[in-house]
């Protein structure tokens, strides 16, 4: 066997005996190899394939495709040095085979027919030593989920590595090394991943980003671009990273304002803002397709492509910043931890006995009202904008939906479904109506529904009352049985920029409005009752309480202490059923109840005076206790025990719901200020009546005393005085009832029953006018407060001339 067959056996030996040695490149029409001796005794290809450095495409990813094609072509090289290296050794010592295998020699015995040859053994020189490389840690990321949050549509991924933590041999080649259009190809490539929020190989974050802090993401995040990029790409490439930007941080605030916390408006703003970033993506998926397919297409066609997105996604990025500078710390803002609505929660949480958890949420939630008021700024920040216009009325249109519902449902049921507390009106769930029937004081009316004055959207601020109003009228109505909850209402605005929406807030109001005023008047005949009180109160036709005082004067002479209130009632109540009296006829009679009051008339009027007036908070019971002042309690502890019957003694007349709401405490207790002022002026006639009679009666005051002259001028002085006295409170009294009182009680039923009596259009019956619950309330107040003042219960002069004298 020849020579030069030696190598094509040992090759087939190889190749049975199951060598690492890769089989040589032969010469062939594609590649000529030409071997030339190297310093260190290899065989180095000397073709233009090889000996060119490796340049791998930079279009490729590098953990991607471009990876595994750079792997595979430098196998590939290195599998033909160690061919080239075999073949040396070959030839130098045909009858022993080494091939070189990383670090060892791999020994082969050559075939049968060579063992005739071989005379003596062969010495053959192993290679030089190689030096071994640095074995690196094998690159391997793993993904894992994230802990679920209330936003339904939230990413459950993890971040993936920062290329910074990239080994050394995932690395791109520089971009100093490549032309100007292998840089273009590459940056190109890179921005369609950063436009969705990944990096690429040569656009990386900054180093001041980090992805897992939930504030760097609201920011959105800063790129950097790797060194040696020509400076009319790098223009370019800035400019457009700007949209990338705004992605990342408007992609974040989609996933954090989608959180429960956050409530409904966020929710639909996010659902609107979401929409939009389905056609951002769209269109990253179409310049993707024009890289791919358009030879043409240039770093410089992708600006101008993105220009009105970019425009679309800063004015995103404006408002979600501005949101998210709202959204304060506990530590800006410890007030915001406790406010009145987490003070009712945890009022309700200790009635209920569930656990008490104070500072649920660790910021102050922009959201509501305050939402719909910074797009409704930014919206006329940004009028002269036409796109920017346009954008802003869609979002602001989407987001109000949800307000538009609760809305609606406030303005036609009168019922709140805002569990986020983000409506205007704010409820106060602790005041029920059951409590109402106990004890009628205003709370129900003055502080179960109340206004959010900082979460008024713009669009409501001039008809807020009207909506208050609207929804407590209805509400009223609604319990008392007289609205329907269960149908829905059709053909109502839906965003705050349909033409019928102020139209919709009037045409409420005016139905809330007229239901309750039918309520009241009609249904629960709220003029029968006011007569009723009249009655009681101010001593119109009181044949009954004449009877009543006589029937009961024994009782009342007595201390106010000693006096037997249940025997007072059974006088009342038989007087009352009197056949006869205009009383048997009032169907209201068994709402009046007699109680003693514990503090002189003249002292709590005094009190009223000197302290802030009659406050609407309190109840008539625990407003005298009130208004005591410091300096004459202990005068006057004595006084008040001394008090008789007919100064203590007071009307309670009991108004079932919802006239309670017009007949309130606050206008009982004035009621009852009267009545005991004209009870006083009653029982000081009568005193001086019975002294007359005891004038006429004793016969020391009616024989003529012949021996002393001044006996007879001392009773025509003392006849004269109470003579005097008595017309001056029978004129006062008159004054009272008939020039005060009646004149204004005219007025009053008047506005009650819905007639303008100021306007003078000659004989007939005065016209209607249209009337509010709430003005039927301010009427029946200064309807008794004009009362006190003309009285001159209210004058501190008088008061305080009369406090300086004893009661009896």
């Amino acid at each position: 066997m020849s020579s030069s067959a030696n190598p094509r056996n040992n090759a087939y030996n190889d190749r049975r005996n199951g060598t690492t040695a890769t089989k040589p490149r032969l010469p062939s029409s594609r590649t000529t190899a030409k071997e030339r001796p190297s310093s260190s005794g290899d065989v180095v290809p000397d073709d233009s394939a090889s000996n060119a450095p490796y340049r791998p495409n930079p279009s490729y990813k590098t953990n991607g495709y471009s990876r595994n094609t750079t792997e595979r072509q430098t196998s590939r090289i290195k599998s033909q040095l160690t061919t080239r290296e075999t073949l040396q050794d070959r030839t130098t010592s045909p009858g022993k085979i080494y091939a070189v295998n990383g670090d060892h020699l791999d020994t082969r015995r050559p075939r049968s027919e060579d063992y005739g040859r071989l005379s003596s053994p062969v010495t053959t020189t192993a290679p030089p030593p190689r030096t071994e490389k640095r074995r690196l840690p094998p690159w391997t990321p793993q993904a894992s989920l994230i802990p679920h949050t209330t936003a339904p549509l939230a990413a459950r991924i993890c971040f993936p590595p920062l290329a910074s933590l990239l080994p050394e041999s995932l690395q791109p080649p520089p971009l100093r090394q490549l032309t100007q259009h292998d840089q273009e190809a590459a940056i190109l490539e890179d921005l369609l991943y950063v436009l969705m929020g990944f990096e690429g190989q040569y656009v990386r974050y900054a180093d001041s980003y980090n992805p897992s802090v939930e504030k760097d993401r609201l920011r959105g995040p800063q790129f950097q671009i790797a060194p040696g990029l020509d400076l009319s790409l790098q223009d370019l490439t800035y400019s457009v990273l700007k949209m990338a930007t705004y992605y990342s941080a408007i992609e974040a605030f989609v996933e954090i304002q989608s959180r429960e916390e956050f409530g409904a408006i966020n929710h639909a703003l996010c659902a609107s803002i979401r929409k939009l970033l389905k056609d951002y993506l769209i269109l990253i998926a179409q310049l993707e397709n024009q890289l791919i397919t358009n030879e043409s297409f240039s770093l410089h066609v992708l600006h101008l492509h993105t220009r009105p997105t970019n425009h679309m996604m800063f004015q995103i990025y404006t408002l979600a910043q501005e949101i998210v500078e709202k959204n304060t710390s506990p530590e800006d803002d410890m007030d915001g931890l406790v406010d009145d609505d987490n003070f009712d929660n945890i009022l309700e949480q200790l009635k209920q006995g569930d656990a008490l958890v104070i500072g649920g949420t660790s910021k102050k939630i922009c959201k509501g009202g305050n939402v719909l008021r910074l797009l409704t700024g930014r919206l006329a920040y940004m009028c002269g904008d036409p796109d920017a216009r346009t954008l802003l009325q869609t979002l602001l249109r989407d987001a109000s939906r949800p307000y538009m519902m609760m809305l609606n449902e406030w303005l036609h049921h009168g019922g709140i479904k805002d569990p986020h507390a983000e409506f205007l009106i704010k409820e106060q769930k602790s005041i029920r109506r059951e409590k109402l029937e106990e004890d009628y004081t205003d709370e129900y009316w003055e502080k179960r529904y109340t206004i959010r004055d900082t979460d008024v959207p713009p669009q409501l601020e001039a008809v807020k009352d009207k909506v208050l109003l609207a929804g407590k009228y209805l509400n009223v109505v609604r319990e008392c049985g007289g609205v329907d909850i269960s149908t829905e209402v059709h053909d109502v605005p839906k965003s705050f920029d349909d033409p019928r929406f102020l139209d919709n807030i009037n045409n409420a109001y005016s139905h809330a409005n007229s239901s309750l005023l039918s309520l009241l008047l009609t249904t629960h005949a709220l003029p029968a009752r006011l007569q009723s009180m009249k009655h009681y109160f101010f001593l119109d036709h009181s044949d009954f309480f004449t009877y009543f005082l006589d029937l009961s004067a024994s009782e009342l002479r007595k201390p106010f202490r000693n006096v037997n209130v249940s025997k007072l009632q059974s006088l009342l109540d038989l007087v009352l059923r009197q056949p006869g009296s205009i009383a048997a006829q009032d169907p209201f009679k068994e709402d009046v109840k007699v109680q003693m009051n514990d503090v002189a008339l003249t002292k709590f009027l005094m009190g009223v005076v000197n302290v802030r007036g009659i406050d609407q908070d309190e109840t008539t019971e625990n407003a005298a206790e009130k208004y005591r002042t410091p300096a004459a309690n202990a005068s006057s502890t004595e006084e008040d025990n001394n008090m008789t019957g007919f100064e203590a003694l007071e009307f309670k007349f009991s108004v079932p719901f919802p006239l309670s709401l017009v007949i309130s405490s606050k206008t009982v207790l004035r009621y009852q200020i009267l009545f005991r002022y004209l009870l006083s002026m009653r029982h000081l006639e009568n005193l001086l009546v019975n002294s007359w009679e005891d004038h006429n009666k004793i016969i020391s005051w009616i024989h003529r005393s012949k021996g002393d002259r001044r006996i007879e001028m001392f009773k025509r002085r003392a006849w004269t005085l109470r003579s005097r006295m008595l017309v001056f409170v029978q004129q006062f009294m008159y004054y009272c009832t008939a020039e005060v009182i009646e004149p204004n009680w005219q007025r009053l039923m008047a506005k009650v029953n819905g007639h303008d009596i100021n306007n003078d259009r000659g004989p007939g019956p005065p016209p209607k006018v249209s009337r509010t619950v709430d003005e039927l309330m301010e009427d029946h107040v200064d309807f008794l407060d004009t009362c006190l003042k003309e009285c001159m219960l209210m004058n501190s002069k008088l008061l305080r001339v009369s406090f300086s004298f004893p009661s009896d």
